[in-house]
């Protein structure tokens, strides 16, 4: 006769929490500990993140900063979303403006450094696909020299009308890569690749500020996060 499920025993003590749930819970105590280690907390937002170039931001800044990049709903619970769960005085004002493509630097720079830093920060890459194209890339029929023949296979791959002749690499006809203001397909992005051709910036812009009893938000931020928001 079948045992019935019923009968078999659950150790509680064996439960384990979710490893969700723990991974939130550290970063809401690590943002509550920046709050008390450092001077001001800023909300940015970006364009066009390259994790790498995040990373070796957070190295730079490291001796004097401290950047958040988590769930929205999880930095908000850490800074309070009103004045009475707020973890000092003003700080809730961050929370409503953790939206989109946003983060938290909390810092002792001074504010014209961090400003500073914002306004010069420009890193560029390779777009990837859907990214929206920023110029016309059109490639003129003839050689493509800079391509050995090994690549001839790849680049037809790619939807280049291209053959070989006597060796070389040879684009039979005129052809649009990408067009500008238009996402790019996935073989306009390797294409671009291939060609050098960089159409992506990662950029930082700063949304809001708290230092104590000052708050402040800038508007070219602001209007970035709007962006975010629509698209």
């Amino acid at each position: 006769m079948p045992k019935s499920k019923r009968n078999r025993p659950v150790t509680l003590s064996k439960t384990k929490k979710k490893p969700g749930l723990e991974r939130k819970g550290k970063v809401v105590a690590e943002i509550k500990d920046a709050v008390d280690k450092y001077s001001s907390a800023y909300v940015f937002t970006y364009d066009n993140m390259r994790n790498q170039k995040l990373k070796d931001l957070r190295e730079q800044l490291k001796s004097s900063s401290r950047i958040f990049l988590a769930g929205k709903k999880v930095m908000q619970i850490a800074l309070g979303r009103s004045p009475a769960d707020e973890a000092k005085t003003g700080l809730h004002k961050l929370s409503k403006f953790l939206q989109g493509n946003s983060g938290l630097l909390f810092t002792n720079l001074p504010r014209d450094d961090v400003e500073r830093m914002f306004r010069e920060f420009e890193e560029h890459d390779f777009a990837r696909t859907g990214s929206t194209a920023i110029d016309t890339v059109e490639l003129k029929e003839g050689p493509l020299e800079q391509f050995t023949h090994e690549m001839e296979p790849f680049l037809r791959k790619q939807g280049l009308p291209v053959r070989l002749n006597k060796g070389v690499v040879e684009l039979v006809a005129d052809h649009v890569v990408c067009e500008e203001g238009k996402p790019l397909s996935p073989e306009a992005a390797q294409t671009l690749r291939l060609l050098g051709i960089q159409m992506a910036t990662f950029r930082l812009y700063l949304v809001c500020r708290w230092s104590g009893d000052d708050f402040e938000v800038y508007k070219e931020g602001l209007m970035h996060l709007g962006a975010d928001e629509s698209s």
